[in-house]
């Protein structure tokens, strides 16, 4: 934060209300992007979604939402341009989001921030008179349960960071939309989702109305960030560019479903073989689907690599997919520590290990135990 004799840097608020799931995405782009060019001060937005849930940047479609079930039942399925897990989001909930520079918070790394941020929003949701509390690595509890979940990312100079409030929610839809197995869509499901989140309405035995938490989200932003913060206006260029960003790709079927069903491991037509291992951790999950060629399956042609991991810009994952095009598999693990140490990206959950440990373990599940192990 800054020190006592910084001047308190001031954040324009802004609402763009309850608008489709991939409206209100392509207006984060829209954002970051008009931010990045300095068309728009440092901001604070609070936003709305009808009935919609949202998987990760990286994620497979179909593992984690029942597409046909929401299709059926009108409710909108959205990509987000950051990482993370699939979420469900109505009108029961608030979302908020910041804007701004790396130079008006000196914070230097993306975890500290998100911390910083984190203390801030809990700061604020305990203005309302409920003991909120930050937990590592992007949740916000109360007494151990779930109140609210964030997550973000730097693009340049730019730090992109958002947040969910539980005001109120419907478990039952959340359950039905999301990739649960049936077996646990019973009554017990439903109590285990009650038991590991909680909503403002259970807390304070009525839900308050929205002016009151997003006055009390700004003052523990204002208050704990050291900033100021005033009602402003949307600008005509943000309007303009979020229809762009929305019509050109992320309101489109295809962005949606742009990670999904990969193909398993199967042999191709042309020699190859998808592979895929999956590696979980406190940070996230990492699932690699490896496309392997040649007479021993020993080099890569093609890296997918999905889950709810956070990194900052989201591209990097693209990028290293690009980078291990060709790679022999003994020389994954320097391959991918070459990447990381090259674009030195923001690592909010996961470390480079983690990506070459997965897409190892792919690799080594096309040899019979007892094999030689891929040395790398």
């Amino acid at each position: 934060m800054p020190g006592p004799a910084s001047a308190p840097r001031a954040f324009r608020v802004i609402d763009t209300g309850l608008r489709p799931g991939r409206e209100q995405i392509a207006f984060d782009q829209a954002m970051i992007d008009l931010h990045k060019a300095h068309a728009i001060p440092d901001t604070i937005r609070f936003l709305r979604f009808p009935p919609t849930v949202l998987v990760g940047r990286h994620q497979v479609l179909s593992r984690e939402v029942r597409v046909a079930w929401c299709r059926a039942n009108g409710v909108g399925i959205v990509r987000r341009i950051t990482g993370g897990g699939a979420i469900w989001f109505d009108e029961g909930q608030l979302g908020w989001s910041l804007v701004f520079g790396r130079a008006t918070l000196p914070i230097p790394s993306l975890a500290d921030l998100a911390r910083a941020i984190c203390e801030a929003a809990a700061a604020g949701l305990r203005r309302l008179g409920v003991d909120a509390r930050y937990r590592p690595r992007n949740d916000i509890e109360v007494d151990g349960r779930k109140l609210s979940g964030t997550g973000g990312f730097f693009d340049g100079d730019t730090l992109f960071y958002q947040g969910t409030v539980l005001v109120d929610m419907d478990a039952q839809r959340m359950l039905a939309a999301l990739n649960v197995p049936a077996a646990k869509l019973a009554r017990r499901s439903l109590d285990t989702v009650a038991q590991r989140v909680v909503t403002l309405k259970e807390l304070l035995g009525t839900a308050p109305p929205l002016a009151d938490v997003r006055a009390a989200l700004v003052g523990g932003f204002a208050a704990e960030l050291g900033i100021t913060a005033a009602e402003g206006a949307i600008t005509g260029d943000e309007e303009v560019l979020a229809k762009r960003y929305h019509d050109e790709e992320i309101g489109t079927d295809a962005f949606v479903a742009s990670i999904d069903k990969p193909d398993g491991e199967r042999e191709t037509s042309v020699g190859a073989r998808v592979l895929s291992a999956t590696c979980a951790s406190s940070g996230g999950t990492i699932t690699a689907w490896v496309r392997v060629e040649g007479p021993r399956l020993a080099q890569l042609r093609e890296v997918l690599l999905t889950g709810d991991f956070f990194v900052a810009p989201p591209r990097t994952v693209l990028d290293l997919e690009a980078a291990l095009r060709g790679t022999p598999a003994a020389e994954v693990r320097a391959t991918v520590q070459r990447f990381f140490a090259a674009a030195k990206p923001g690592l909010l959950s996961v470390t480079p290990d983690d990506f070459a440990q997965v897409i190892v373990a792919a690799v080594e599940s096309a040899h019979p135990p007892g094999a030689a192990r891929v040395q790398s």
